[in-house]
């Protein structure tokens, strides 16, 4: 994980954990089936700035959004290791603060795991990496996974009492998790996991646990509705199905926008593309033609998106372009269908004489 220094400060000492102070569950409990409202079938736009609005950046809550008071909220450090700790919001911001961009995407519904979904956002968080406090409490060598627990409880399919939980082996949690108090300069607000919440970049959002308020070492993964019975799907090589982590290679258009009417002359196709690793190449299909290179940006060091462009004149009347980004692993998007297919607006070019009455 690559983040930047934002300041410093001092460091908490470590405190043995005691209970944490309860949190208010919603009232409201989840049905056995997706509501027609269900969140997770709206892909919201992301616009056009490298990082994108927190107004814009979408919201997935399963558990429904807890009610946490501040002064009395704690992080504990727990489990298999040698020190434990248990720390104040005061503490963990006195803690040497860095910036992190990285795309965030949510994997989409785990009743519709291979509906197409780009719920997409790149965000500027600030905090620490995890690798910060495991380093003070020290992990036992028989510690081979680590437990997010979040505060938002409710009961989901049929369940009372959960609360959201998402699990990562040690090593890649030391490697890869960020702590985030502040979100593109700003504090996180309550709908995006305030006080604090886990960020595990170039991984889908659902492993990112909001509202954070446990992290526990164990030598077992846990067996929960969210760790092992939804977010799994089959991967090529395994037998059963694995958790849902890393991201797949996507690409996203973000001009036109869906229906738009075109002036007639040369267009600049944009959009975003993004993977677990670099992105090599994006392709433009226009009416079903041939795949055409578009410019790419090159990435930098950090774990977001890559902008992509093409400038191109089309004759007047209606059209579709598609996008499809390659990976450094040598993934491309699959065709329509796939929950990470190529991606397809329709526009329409107006006719010269149409535009000249218009304008």
């Amino acid at each position: 994980m690559t983040a930047r220094s934002a300041q410093s400060g001092a460091s908490a000492p470590a405190t043995p954990p005691t209970p944490s102070a309860p949190f208010t569950p919603p009232a409201a409990s989840s049905p056995l089936v997706p509501p027609p409202e269900d969140p997770s079938t709206a892909d919201p736009a992301p616009g056009p700035d490298f990082v994108t609005p927190v107004d814009n950046v979408f919201v997935r809550a399963h558990l429904g959004l807890p009610e946490i008071d501040a002064s009395t909220w704690t992080l504990s450090v727990e489990g298999l290791v040698e020190r434990p700790l248990l720390l104040d919001l005061a503490a963990v911001r006195a803690l040497p603060a860095e910036q992190l961009t990285a795309v965030h995407e949510c994997f989409g519904s785990p009743f519709r795991p291979d509906t197409p979904t780009r719920a997409v956002a790149n965000v500027e968080w600030t905090g620490l990496p995890l690798a910060a406090l495991l380093d003070r409490a020290v992990p036992l060598v028989t510690a081979r996974h680590v437990r997010f627990e979040g505060a938002d409880t409710g009961s989901f399919q049929g369940e009372e009492g959960l609360s959201y939980v998402k699990d990562l082996p040690l090593e890649a949690a030391y490697r890869d998790v960020f702590l985030a108090h502040g979100m593109n300069g700003a504090p996180l607000r309550p709908r995006h996991g305030y006080p604090l919440r886990a960020v595990v970049p170039r991984m889908f959002g659902t492993n990112s646990v909001k509202w954070l308020t446990r992290i526990v070492l164990t030598d077992t993964r846990p067996e929960h509705m969210f760790t092992t019975r939804f977010y799994t799907r089959a991967v090529e090589g395994h037998d059963t199905p694995q958790p849902v982590r890393a991201l797949d290679v996507s690409s996203k258009l973000l001009s036109p926008a869906p229906d738009a009417e075109l002036a007639p002359g040369d267009v600049t196709f944009r959009g975003r593309a993004w993977s677990t690793t670099e992105v090599v190449a994006v392709d433009l299909s226009f009416d079903g033609g041939r795949w055409e290179p578009a410019r790419l940006d090159v990435p930098g060091s950090e774990p977001a998106w890559q902008g992509f462009s093409l400038r191109r004149s089309l004759p007047p009347g209606p059209h579709t372009v598609r996008s499809r980004a390659r990976d450094r692993a040598g993934r491309v998007q699959p065709p329509p269908g796939a929950r990470n297919s190529v991606h397809e607006v329709a526009f329409t070019v107006a006719a010269r004489g149409a535009q000249a009455r218009r304008g």
